[in-house]
């Protein structure tokens, strides 16, 4: 057990010396919709890079629409930035003080800010990624599919879901309708039309960027549900994509990123090579 914590003390240690950390950049445009600091983000950048257009990963983290920040994702930020990847993690509006139109309205922010801004950390504006957890997962689905939000089909070179809740919401609140548990009645609201334009298993076509997904063997049963669902919806548009299954929980499918050798990185590098 001593011997972990030192690996762990350590490895902690030399990732914080490989990368930097820019903290507390407002992307919104507008004061009047910030609440606190749901308008800021993080970046994190390699203090030493052979080339200074890099390409760029924006995570949005998970929590029921309900909770979740953006700095208990350092390590994410710092090990990526050891690969040479900038990584920005923004915070968003939840709820109650939202539902999941404001939180992607954020989400599309936080991406136009990237676009117009990472150069100067290193960046790549034509190389910008997304990644999202849970929650986080719905969202950048649901962005870089309806195309209400406006992410053209070239503007995100691809979309990395983590366990992904609230692919399918129109099927699952039909189910299980909003009540005020984890505030779903101000997420959602009592409107069926609006779980259906919440759900990004209904607008994916041939536009659709890319799709890298993960999700864990022990995880709640509707994610893994509608996980399938949305995959076998994608496969009619990208017909080699599947499902990557861990051996892991909810949680533990993004706590694991802590460890910067696990086989995550690898993969994902992989992946926005191919991209």
């Amino acid at each position: 057990m001593k011997n972990l914590i030192l690996v762990v003390f350590f490895t902690f240690i030399i990732s914080g010396c490989a990368s930097k950390k820019i903290k507390d950049i407002s992307y919104h445009t507008s004061k009047q919709i910030s609440r606190e600091d749901a308008n800021l983000l993080n970046i994190f950048t390699p203090r030493k890079s052979a080339t200074d257009k890099l390409p760029v990963i924006i995570f949005i983290h998970g929590g029921y629409w309900e909770e979740g920040n953006k700095d208990i994702y350092g390590f994410l930020g710092r090990n990526f930035a050891k690969n040479d990847v900038v990584t920005v993690i923004p915070n968003y509006r939840l709820s109650p003080n939202t539902n999941y139109e404001g939180m992607a309205e954020d989400v599309v922010k936080a991406i136009r800010w990237t676009q117009g801004h990472i150069e100067a950390y290193g960046g790549d504006a034509e190389q910008i990624y997304l990644m999202g957890h849970s929650a986080g997962g719905h969202l950048i689905a649901l962005v870089t599919t309806n195309h209400k939000y406006g992410i053209k089909n070239d503007e995100v070179k691809g979309v990395i879901l983590n366990d992904a809740a609230g692919l399918d919401m129109k099927s699952y609140l039909d189910k299980y309708p909003p009540t005020s548990e984890h505030n779903y009645d101000v997420t959602w609201t009592f409107n069926p039309e609006n779980w259906r334009n919440a759900s990004p298993v209904y607008f994916l076509d041939e536009q659709s960027p890319p799709f890298l997904i993960y999700v864990g063997e022990k995880t709640y049963p509707s994610i893994q549900s509608q996980n399938l669902t949305f995959l076998e919806a994608l496969n009619k548009y990208q017909p080699n994509v599947k499902i990557h299954y861990l051996n892991k929980k909810h949680v533990p499918m993004m706590s694991h990123y802590f460890f910067p050798w696990v086989d995550r990185y690898e993969e994902i590098l992989e992946f926005i090579n191919i991209h």
